[in-house]
């Protein structure tokens, strides 16, 4: 009876529906229904292909989970509520949750062939009137990517495609006349211009003598659109005209020293002006000098490439490091979740392609006031807060799966970006330079498509991307929106991390825009790609989907045709798909087969042309006196009030300035243990960081060796002027890696412009061109160049524009012990400005700028500099504040400081904490330094005889956005919690007797000098390579293994192998991840599913109870540990609803800081390193962390002292407060033991931990658990 269809509702239980509450507040606050009394959150899941047995196996392990899970079989009990709609995804958009049922079902039947389809029911109780249901259902339902479903239950699950008819030839074409060919451009959606559309008329007339495919002419348009070959940034620019006025003296001057580099570059030429040749002549200005040696040069363009020389313990290594930025404007407006994750999935695969793993990504957005009222969104677009939410919950959500730590998150507000938002992700990678071979493909090589397989998510992505929107675009782009699949790209990561792949591989490509006739496409002038052999999601697909369609998590890869079988194997053990599909030729030209026809067959001398070259004039205007950007004096800001802190604490709450914490804390920052800064430091963690450091990936030992990204944006003054917008970008992303320890004259920027559509009006044109004059400008006046970038054209929405950006990132390596971080650190130093002035021409003193660099970096290097901050858009108001915060350490002015000086928006300026001997010697040394005052015990900012009370400002600056990033949960308990640290602290003290009794120290029957470490990882994981380290250091033998489900006679193998691997080993370790993308809905289940297979049940329970051995599950792993009975029973037994389990955390997202964990109990051997009471400061990353139990469970966990650890405040008090424990667990429990403490589970990352990591948090990070687990053994 396979072909049976179950139909599943599953429902969390009243006090675990944390999101169905969230969305219960959202419609009643946002969208002002107040009639709603209720709503539940249901998931359906309708099952086919399995057993009846086996349904009844899976639905408590897999679907449910019997202690946070209601049920339903067939028919959902209504209750008393009402009304009932269904969501469910678009037919070939990627359902994570169905994908990962499907999955687990797969690993516990061991069968292939099982179909599971879900949808989200949103039910509801209340006098809900027919137009407030349809603007819930609107609120609910993006119709890019998902539709209403229907509630009656299909008669089949198989999705039944009609067979692709074979690809058209476009009749006529070469025949067609002017007025034909604009109605064909224009019913075929085609992003190309007239011009460029004739010109392929003229080719397929003239040189090909036939009418082209369909196939043909989109892939001529994916290529030429402005996406793919940066059609605006190549136009010609005939003429330019500069207008007069005081502010435009240094763009006349800018634009003449342009055109004598042009000279000093390219000698006497005839070379076309364009914005592409302003934004690389930096670059080529330096090579011709001589300069920038450390540039990586090589055919390959994947990412900015740098050479660096890395000391690993303590020896040189030659390394590569990449970093690129990466813009999905389009994709994110319109579907904000899926746009922004791939985003990041995006930017990952460039430096990927390259070979390098990627370890440290900073997210920079652009968005209007997200707390504008949902009624008064402009119609054909999306609210500005359910952007700004999703798109944050997309991009974390990507990067926390893929194991990737954002160091930096930080959004911009300007009512521009309603008119499309801005969405950028920057990331950095790092590879072994002997890794990375490179050479140039030969006929007979073969192209290996690896990774997901096509569907048709991204068809016409890329010409999307570079057209005008409208009303419409909501509509019309579903099939444009591409879908995340972490899992999928964290395997490719694995697999380029391994240099026997590495070195098989002469050339790379990602699925970026374009898809399979661009990402191969380029791989070779000449090659054959067969459209059969491309793996596909479901049928159906004809050879222009095939061709263009721009699924994600995919890459090109060349290798030598005896090397294809070898590499295809290596990555069938990442559990990796890997085809051949292509072969390199050498006739100059690109064909592609489908269905035994050739369906495309051009020259690739005429692919280059890049169609007909386009041509515009440049007006700039001259930036208008009256609104000088800096002229903003403080004294009419005071207005009549004359109170100084007023304004102190507007601008503190101005939404530019203000807190973006609980923005911030829902991106796993810490993984890979090498931050170096938490994005918020200071015992408070509340001083956010300018700059993110990291150190380089390295697989074996350790380093010093870092780098450093920092940004630089201010809309308002780039919409003042565009010139001395970006020229504020670079100094100001160039004197945050300047505070926090870097060198500028080795810095490498790379820059992101984003600009409305220019059509063809000088005026527009103008923004562009004066703003990489301006970018240039600085790049010459430090000697320093853009190295890369990208440029997205097209910010534009019926007539509204975003502001003209460029987005400067500026890039350094660093020593990492040499690293400043900005929080105040003692209560009696000194503090200085190291000032910059502004000039007549609106532009810093760049020879004094210099010299002030240069003095910075001596002082840091010496040792002397104790916090810096760069100074920005607050001024030194937001400087002094946020420096404060994080230790809640006071300032007081010195007397002299100007009421001027204190507002001026100083860019260039730094702020610095010294000792208070370096004084005397620092004003000889340079009269660019002014004494600003000094720190204080006492809380409070003292200024021109005014008092400020750090606690007041603090709650002006966090207060502005937590309406939308709450950081707070609404929650009764807090007030109680002096009883319930009191009456907890009396339930543990009664039970140290037994806690300290002998009897429970277990040791093990046979002593071994190197034990074996097992870490199996599974689709999803992210924490092994931490874990792997970890226990090296301790003196382990480790070994991971990965876990392949690509087909049930993988698992099989699977499961065998990693029985005999447990046999073999005396430590089983579960690391943290996502797997499964913890899904159906709740995390381990993956995890859980496979271990309770009879085979390895009984390989762990001889590991336990005949071998002594231990096992260790930290954060996904100890969620496993949990859903298997193994905590707290000791071993795996089926789950019940009075089983302790973790659940979401109560605040409904992610949370990544550092928490404070008291060891209360030393059972477990893991915890022979520490004594009871020790306190530590451990990083948590989790979205599912919050410990319950009832009550009876958790007095015998205490009573038998296998609680472990628990979250505790600064006085070692057990606490509910978010602030310590910021999932919300019950009594504040972080681990548990088993009875003999032989199984250790904990959720804080006790293996994120090393040399100058997290060094802006204080605290002991080293719980020695992985010592104590190893010596176990000896």
């Amino acid at each position: 009876m396979k072909n049976k269809i179950y139909r599943l509702y599953v429902e969390k239980k009243t006090n675990y529906d944390i999101e169905g509450g969230k969305i219960l507040r959202d419609i009643k606050i946002n969208l002002g229904i107040t009639s709603l009394k209720g709503l539940r959150l249901v998931n359906r899941y309708d099952i086919t292909g399995i057993t009846q047995e086996q349904y009844l196996l899976s639905k408590n392990t897999v679907f449910s989970e019997p202690t946070v899970d209601d049920v339903y079989d067939e028919e959902l009990d209504m209750l008393e509520y009402n009304t009932i709609f269904a969501i469910e995804f678009l037919p070939g958009q990627y359902d994570q949750r169905a994908d990962s049922a499907m999955q687990c079902i797969q690993i516990l039947t061991r069968e292939d062939k099982h179909i599971v389809k879900t949808a989200r029911l949103i039910v509801l109780k209340g006098n809900v009137s027919i137009s407030e249901l349809d603007k819930i259902k609107e609120y609910c339902i993006n119709a890019v990517d998902s539709r209403e479903a229907s509630l009656e239950k299909p008669k089949h699950l198989e999705q039944r495609f009609n067979e692709p008819e074979q690809v058209k030839i476009v009749e006529s074409f070469i025949n067609m006349d002017d007025g034909k060919l604009t109605e064909f451009l224009k019913s075929n959606g085609l992003a190309m211009s007239f011009e460029d559309l004739k010109y392929c008329s003229e080719y397929f007339r003239e040189t090909e003598k036939r009418n082209p495919t369909i196939t043909e002419i989109k892939v001529i348009d994916t290529y030429w659109s402005d996406h793919c070959r940066h059609t605006t940034f190549n136009t010609v620019i005939e003429d330019v005209c500069i207008e007069e006025g005081k502010y435009s003296k240094p763009i006349k001057m800018a634009y003449k020293s342009y055109l004598d580099t042009r000279d000093f570059v390219y000698g006497e030429t005839t070379r076309d002006v364009t914005l592409m040749d302003m934004a690389v002549i930096g670059l080529k200005d330096l090579r011709k000098q001589g300069k920038l040696k450390d540039l990586d040069v090589s055919d390959e363009i994947n990412a900015c490439s740098i050479v660096v020389q890395a000391n690993v313990d303590n020896k040189k290594e030659k390394w590569l490091v990449m970093f690129k930025n990466e813009t999905h404007n389009h994709p994110t407006e319109i579907e904000p979740f899926g746009g922004a994750a791939t985003c990041l999935g995006g930017s990952i695969r460039d430096p990927l392609s390259g070979r390098s793993y990627v370890y440290q990504a900073m997210r920079v957005t652009g968005s209007g006031d997200p707390r504008a009222k949902i009624s008064d969104t402009i119609k054909g677009k999306l609210p500005q807060r359910k952007i700004t939410l999703e798109a944050a919950h997309g991009f974390s959500s990507y990067g926390n799966q893929i194991g990737l730590a954002t160091g930096l998150v930080s959004e911009v507000y300007d009512e521009g970006f309603v008119a499309k938002r801005m969405e950028v992700g920057a990331v950095i990678g790092a590879v072994p330079y002997s890794n990375v071979v490179r050479e140039q493909p030969i006929a007979s090589d073969v192209v290996i498509l690896l990774g997901g397989k096509t569907g048709r998510d991204g068809c016409g992505g890329a010409t999307g991307s570079s057209k005008q929107h409208s009303e419409s675009s909501l509509l019309d782009s579903g099939a444009e929106v591409q879908k995340g699949n972490a899992p999928t790209e964290r395997k490719i990561q694995r697999l380029f991390r391994n240099p026997k792949v590495t070195k098989l591989i002469k050339r790379c490509n990602d699925f970026g825009a374009g898809g399979v006739s661009v990402a191969i496409g380029e791989l070779a002038d000449a090659l054959i790609i067969n459209l059969d052999k491309v793996t596909k999601k479901y049928e159906g697909l004809d050879g222009t989907e095939l061709a263009i369609s721009e699924s994600q998590e995919r890459m090109a890869v060349v290798v030598r045709k005896e090397d294809a079988s070898v590499f295809i194997k290596l990555s069938e053990e990442e559990n990796l798909e890997a085809v051949e599909v292509a072969v390199i030729t050498n006739d100059n030209r690109l064909k592609m087969l489908w269905k035994g026809k050739t369906i495309v067959d051009v020259s690739r001398s005429f692919l280059d042309t890049n169609g007909v070259k386009q041509h515009a004039d440049v007006k700039i205007a001259s930036p208008k006196e009256a609104e000088y950007y800096f002229k903003k004096s403080a004294l009419e800001s005071l207005g009549e009030t004359k109170s100084i802190k007023v304004l102190w604490n507007s601008t503190l709450s101005d939404l530019n300035v203000c807190s973006k914490k609980g923005l911030s804390d829902r991106f796993d920052s810490t993984i890979g243990a090498a931050t170096v800064l938490m994005p918020f430091g200071g015992k408070y963690q509340k001083t956010p960081i300018q700059s993110m450091i990291a150190k380089l990936p390295v697989l074996h030992g350790d380093t010093n060796t870092g780098t450093i990204m920092a940004y630089g944006y201010n809309p308002k003054l780039a919409t003042w002027s565009p010139f001395h917008g970006a020229a504020y970008a670079v100094i100001d992303s160039v004197t945050k890696v300047v505070a926090s320890g870097g060198d500028y004259e080795n810095i490498k920027l790379t820059f992101q412009e984003y600009f409305q559509k220019l059509s063809k009006e000088p005026f527009k044109w103008g923004k562009p061109f004066s703003a990489l004059l301006g970018a240039l400008h600085v790049q010459k006046e430090f000697g320093i160049a853009a190295i890369g970038g990208k440029d997205s054209m097209s910010g534009s929405f019926n007539d509204m524009d975003v502001p003209p950006t460029l987005v400067s990132f500026a890039v350094d390596v660093i020593n990492t012990d040499k690293v400043i971080s900005p929080e105040f650190k003692k209560g009696d130093s000194q503090v200085v400005l190291i000032y910059s002035t502004i000039g007549e021409d609106g532009l810093p003193d760049f020879e004094k700028l210099r010299d002030n660099y240069k003095l910075v970096t001596k002082l840091i290097n010496s040792g002397k500099v104790m916090s810096s901050y760069a100074v920005g858009m607050g001024g030194l108001i937001e400087a002094i504040s946020k420096m404060s915060f994080g230790n809640n350490i006071g300032f007081t002015f010195a007397k002299n400081v100007q009421i001027e000086d204190i507002f001026k928006e100083n860019y260039g300026s730094i702020v610095m904490e010294i000792n208070n001997d370096v004084l005397d010697v620092l004003t000889k040394e340079s009269s660019n330094i002014k004494i600003l005052g000094h720190t204080t015990e006492e809380p409070v900012i003292k200024v021109l005889g005014e008092t400020i009370n750090l606690e007041e400002a603090l709650s002006n600056w966090e207060e502005p956005l937590e309406s939308v990033f709450n950081t707070k949960v609404n929650n009764t308990k807090v007030n109680s919690m002096k009883e319930v640290a009191i009456s907890k602290d009396n339930i543990i003290s009664k039970n140290y007797e037994n806690v300290k009794n002998p009897i429970l120290k277990v040791t093990p029957i046979i002593k071994i000098a190197k034990p074996r470490v097992i870490i199996p990882v599974f689709p999803g994981t992210n924490c092994e390579y931490d874990s792997m380290r970890a226990f090296e250091k301790a003196g382990a033998e480790v070994e991971i293994m990965v876990i392949n489900n690509l087909s049930a006679k993988h698992i099989e193998e699977s499961i065998k192998a990693i029985a005999q691997k447990i046999k073999k080993s005396q430590i089983v370790m579960l690391p943290g991840g996502f797997s499964a993308g913890d899904e159906p809905d709740g995390s381990g289940k993956f995890i859980a599913t496979f271990f309770r297979n009879p085979i390895i049940r009984e390989s762990i329970s001889e590991l336990l109870e005949q071998r002594d051995g231990l096992m260790l599950g930290i954060c996904n792993g100890f969620q496993a540990l949990i859903k298997l009975g193994l905590l707290p029973y000791g071993k795996i037994t089926d789950i019940t609803p009075d089983s302790p389990t973790l659940t979401y955390n109560e605040i409904g997202r992610h949370v990544s800081c550092v928490v404070q964990t008291k060891i209360i109990s030393t059972v477990s051997p893991w915890l022979n390193n520490v004594k009871v009471g020790d306190v530590h400061s451990i990083p948590v990353s989790h979205g599912e962390g919050r410990f319950v139990a009832n009550d009876d469970v958790i007095k015998k966990l205490f009573a038998n002292g296998q609680v472990a650890t628990q979250y505790v405040d600064f006085d070692g008090a057990p606490s509910y407060d978010i602030n310590f424990n910021p999932n919300g667990s019950m009594h504040a429990i972080e681990g548990i033991t088993s009875l003999d403490g032989r199984i250790f589970g904990k959720m804080g990352h006790s293996e994120r931990v090393g040399e100058n990591t997290l060094v802006n948090v204080i605290g002991n990070k080293d719980q020695k658990i992985f010592d104590a687990g190893v010596n176990y053994f000896k």
